[in-house]
């Protein structure tokens, strides 16, 4: 285990290398690499077999085998309003998209875009839960807070044939 108490395990992919960490039971965090860099890139990987269960999965999803992950996911951190914005992504599938908008009515929170938009960049366990696919009404990519961002969205709506605006 790392000092802060949890698992560790990095893995190349076709937007970056990946960074997650679990604790015993559940996923707490992937990030995306950006500009050559991950955040725990200096603590050494301790890995876990839910660790290896998640990189075999993210894999296979990278490989376009695999539309369905099955794996304990809890995002760290959070505020009630972006715990509920985050499980309502967790509930999108491969190849389902909503917009910010849509998002914050499901939530009764209608015209709370901005704040919507601001809950899905501080999603801490991208493609896990598909923060990449929340556009704007008109189907147009407004951001994206991982890898290298816009970019990184780009290729995920692509390879599940999202069709989208840039």
């Amino acid at each position: 285990m790392t000092t802060i108490g949890t698992f560790l395990i990095r893995l190349p992919s076709p937007i970056g290398r990946l960074e997650l960490t679990s604790d015993a039971e559940r996923i707490l965090s992937l990030s995306i690499e950006h500009d050559g860099h991950l955040p725990l890139e200096d603590t050494p990987e301790s890995p876990s077999p839910l660790l290896e269960r998640a990189a075999t999965q993210l894999a296979e999803y990278f490989a376009g085998t695999r539309t369905v992950f099955d794996l304990p996911v809890t995002p760290s951190g959070g505020s009630a309003f972006q715990r509920g914005v985050w499980q309502r992504l967790s509930e999108l599938g491969f190849g389902e998209v909503t917009s910010y908008g849509e998002l914050g009515r499901s939530l009764g929170r209608p015209g709370s875009g901005r704040a919507v938009g601001g809950a899905v960049g501080a999603n801490p366990v991208p493609i896990l839960i598909g923060c990449h696919r929340v556009l704007a009404a008109d189907r147009r990519i407004t951001g994206y807070s991982g890898g290298s961002g816009v970019p990184t969205k780009v290729w995920l709506l692509d390879h599940e044939g999202i069709e989208h605006r840039s």
